[in-house]
């Protein structure tokens, strides 16, 4: 008599990674290093002049740091400036990335900070904005030029009203001055140039660095 063999109705079960008995293996957990050290600790150095090329160095910068997820976000980022100045647009430009950040953003002046430097510099966070002892210091209204037909010229004189607004706001919202003292001791006809301790006492800066 025939033996008649049971059929199992078991799915089978896939074999098992005898190299890995954990499961796959899981990605990184968190940001592999860029091999710039200064990135990989939250520093950007700004030692040039400003214009379109170097904001955009800068505002990429602060904009990845901003779209890394929340765990590896850094509790703030460092922009050290050391610039005689520039374009006033590519400033503004890094201006309003540095308004927007999610994670707060403390400057560091050293060297010299003229003219869209000091823009830039005081729009850190505030009780952050940090000056070496011997930083140079240069505060000036914005200057321009230019030439072509009677309506190109309206067109920019038109433009260099509502750049001196913009320029007259950023000043009250970092320092806490009223226009007409902003415009008698940091904006007037002269270039000024100030101490560390004038940019402190007029809300430019929070605190000295001392280095020795």
């Amino acid at each position: 008599m025939a033996v008649k063999k049971k059929i199992s109705m078991k799915k089978p079960r896939p074999d098992k990674d005898t190299d890995n008995p954990k499961g796959p293996p899981k990605g990184p957990k968190g940001p592999q290093p860029s091999g710039d050290p200064l990135y990989d600790n939250n520093i950007f150095m700004f030692m040039t002049d400003f214009n379109e090329e170097s904001c955009l160095a800068a505002i990429r910068f602060i904009l990845e740091k901003n779209i890394l997820p929340s765990k590896h976000k850094p509790k703030h980022l460092t922009l050290m400036i050391n610039s005689p100045g520039g374009a006033l647009h590519a400033c503004f430009a890094l201006v309003d990335v540095m308004k927007g950040s999610k994670i707060p953003i403390h400057t560091i002046g050293l060297g010299m900070i003229a003219s869209c430097g000091i823009v830039t510099f005081m729009a850190g966070e505030k009780g952050h904005r940090y000056l070496t002892p011997n930083t140079s210091i240069l505060s000036h209204q914005y200057s321009w030029g230019s030439r072509g037909k009677e309506h190109e010229l309206f067109a920019v004189v038109r433009e260099f009203e509502l750049s001196t607004k913009r320029m007259m706001y950023h000043y009250k919202k970092c320092t806490g001055l009223s226009e007409k003292k902003i415009r008698e001791v940091l904006l007037p006809p002269e270039d000024i140039w100030l101490s560390a301790e004038e940019a402190i006492e007029y809300g430019i800066a929070d605190k000295i660095k001392r280095v020795y």
